[in-house]
């Protein structure tokens, strides 16, 4: 039951990322809260592997808190790479390199 709620927990952290980071225009509407999804329950499955109990306080700040740190480095690293390929592709495609 606590993953569940963990899940929504990252659902929502990931959703605040979409909005309130920088780069929502270089990729699609679901990534990032997807990111979110996916980190909260590996984080939190990989915590309770570990020996971290779930009624604890601990291991929901270090999942939720990791999770929001996952969900920035991937925005930022995705809005990064996907305008460099975007500038890269515009040049190409100035220059008349591309295959029409």
């Amino acid at each position: 039951m606590e993953l569940l709620f963990v899940v929504l927990g990252g659902a929502i952290i990931g959703l605040a990322g979409r909005y309130l980071l920088p780069n929502r225009h270089t990729h699609g509407s679901v990534l990032i809260p997807a990111v979110g999804v996916v980190s909260s329950a590996v984080l939190w499955v990989a915590l309770t592997w570990a020996g971290l109990k779930w009624d604890g306080g601990w291991i929901w700040w270090i999942t939720l808190l990791g999770t929001a740190l996952i969900v920035a480095v991937a925005d930022l690293l995705i809005g990064r790479v996907r305008a460099a390929n975007d500038d890269r592709m515009l040049h190409a495609l100035a220059k008349g390199a591309v295959a029409r």
